[in-house]
């Protein structure tokens, strides 16, 4: 994949070289220049936006893959803290059956 920075400097350079040799009058040659700066520079600018736009939607796809995560990480958790607490629930009973027998045995 070619990097649009390397596209835009080799347009700039093309652009550059192509009026500098041109055989014309030196105005007409800076207003040549004026115009191919001002669409490289429009052309940068869009690039620029492309690039972020796609940098926003790469990170919001991230936040949402990590939020989804999450969600299922954290109902995972709560799933396995429902089990120990149901493990601890059962060992107190237990505990109350046998503390049961020894308040009787005194």
């Amino acid at each position: 994949m070619i990097h649009k920075g390397a596209i835009v400097l080799g347009v700039l350079l093309g652009a550059t070289a192509g009026v500098l040799l041109a055989p014309e009058k030196g105005s007409v040659t800076r207003d040549k220049l004026k115009k191919e700066g001002k669409d490289i520079k429009n052309q940068i600018v869009k690039d620029f936006t492309e690039v972020k736009e796609d940098v926003s939607k790469a990170a919001a796809s991230g936040k949402e893959k990590f939020i989804e995560k999450f969600d299922d990480f954290a109902s995972k958790t709560s799933y396995k803290t429902e089990q120990a607490i149901t493990f601890i629930e059962k060992q107190l009973a237990i505990l109350k059956e046998k503390n049961k027998t020894l308040q009787k045995t005194s």
